[in-house]
């Protein structure tokens, strides 16, 4: 495969990232197309498939060379047969996401969840490269989780590794998958950005009143990054809070799958690295049983926005191979 093209896409977020990558992973071309979400099925497969030809005409032996298409999507994914389940941002339900690019462009595609595809990409291109197993988190608007073992993410017959919907606080906040205390309900984004807003409304937090008043909508990573820079005593205290539950969470991780290193990422981490790695590294040791504790680092990711499209782009090609061996054994 050392003359072989791979496509990666990226389905998150508010624009489609596509990118052609040659046998080595290096970036050939790269497409972005505006996602627009509940615009129906056949209209979201026709701008992906977009998307993958404007790619392949970058270059002219690109379409026959092409081994495979890899696409991280952020829902649910039936990883056997490639159905995204539910991604709620693009209006989807149970779409056969793999059969169709199968279909259309005559190559093996492989369908996996997003954040699986971005620590995937960690693993093999960025923090973890040098790591035998990785947990990946990542503190968004909710937060992913996803997790390489023996050079496999982990998966079940669908995507797994959910870890916003463990529940640290068994009567706490009401959580958006309808249950009460989930780690997303106190150290996601919208959690912290909340609580965040109240002190602010309460005159705590002079810096983000400044800046975004008690709105939810503006109180974003690089504004809570700013008010802590600024001496927003009260700011630091939450995002230290929330980075400590999250830490719960990942020892919770560390007894189920023992990895070497945990790699944090999205918006909050690469807003504030040095916080949410200290506490979160901290928290961690101190919640694990004695065995397990000084057997895993943290660190920040490295890959930033294209973690998971790089990462859909070596899936593909990882699998295509694993598959490709079974064919001729």
């Amino acid at each position: 495969m050392s003359d072989t093209y791979w496509v990666g896409v990226d389905l998150g977020g508010t624009k489609m990232l596509g990118v052609l990558y040659d046998a080595q992973f290096h970036e050939v071309a790269r497409e972005r197309k505006k996602t627009k979400g509940h615009e129906g099925v056949e209209k979201g497969l026709k701008r992906i498939e977009s998307v993958i030809e404007s790619l392949l005409e970058a270059r002219e032996d690109a379409k026959e060379k092409l081994g495979g298409i890899g696409i991280g999507c952020p829902s649910p994914i039936d990883v056997r047969r490639g159905i995204v389940l539910e991604a709620v941002n693009l209006g989807w339900k149970d779409v056969p996401l793999r059969d169709r690019l199968t279909e259309t462009f005559g190559c093996p595609a492989w369908v996996l969840n997003d954040v699986d595809a971005g620590v995937y990409a960690e693993y093999r291109f960025g923090a973890g490269a040098d790591s035998d197993s990785l947990l990946g988190v990542f503190p968004g608007t909710g937060i992913g989780g996803g997790a390489v073992l023996g050079g496999e993410v982990v998966t079940g017959r669908l995507s797994c590794m959910e870890i916003g919907h463990i529940r640290v606080m068994p009567e706490g906040n009401l959580c958006g998958c309808g249950r009460r205390g989930c780690l997303e309900s106190v150290a996601s984004r919208l959690a912290i950005s909340a609580e965040v807003a109240k002190a602010a409304y309460r005159g705590e937090a002079p810096s983000i009143m400044k800046k975004a008043g008690p709105d939810l909508s503006k109180i974003r990573s690089g504004a809570l990054a700013a008010a802590v820079a600024e001496g927003d005593e009260v700011v630091e205290r939450i995002l230290r809070t929330a980075a400590r539950w999250i830490g719960v969470a990942v020892a919770d991780c560390i007894h189920l799958l023992s990895v070497d290193r945990v790699v944090l990422g999205g918006g909050l981490v690469e807003a504030m690295p040095d916080l949410f790695v200290e506490e979160v590294h901290a928290s961690a040791q101190f919640s694990v049983m004695a065995p397990y504790r000084n057997t895993f680092d943290v660190v920040a990711a490295e890959l930033g926005d294209d973690a998971s499209v790089r990462g859909a782009a070596a899936w593909a090609a990882h699998r295509s191979l694993i598959e490709s061996r079974k064919g001729g054994g």
